[in-house]
């Protein structure tokens, strides 16, 4: 979902909203700051992704993340399709 000034991704298997994170750049760090909204604050994954979107993007970013946490591999692959469909489809974003 395309914002003003920011996007909301939503990651996910099933039709669930588990967790949100939000992520917005800060003129006091080269890092953006995010912050978990909503879920299990011990899974990272949206807030990492919040951040590496925020950052690449310079906008603000809301991900929600619902994938099981079983294989890295498959994780950095979703992250890798996301980074593409940002190149081909910059205006969705």
């Amino acid at each position: 979902m395309k914002l003003s000034g920011g996007f909301f991704l939503w990651v996910g298997s099933s039709p669930v909203l588990s967790n949100l994170a939000v992520s917005m750049s800060s003129k006091y760090d080269s890092m953006p700051l995010s912050t978990l909204v909503m879920g299990d604050p011990s899974n990272t994954a949206a807030n990492s992704l919040a951040q590496r979107l925020a950052k690449k993007t310079k906008k603000q970013v809301y991900v929600s993340y619902s994938l099981p946490m079983t294989d890295n591999n498959f994780s950095l692959l979703v992250e890798k399709r996301i980074k593409k469909e940002l190149e081909l489809l910059p205006e969705h974003f």
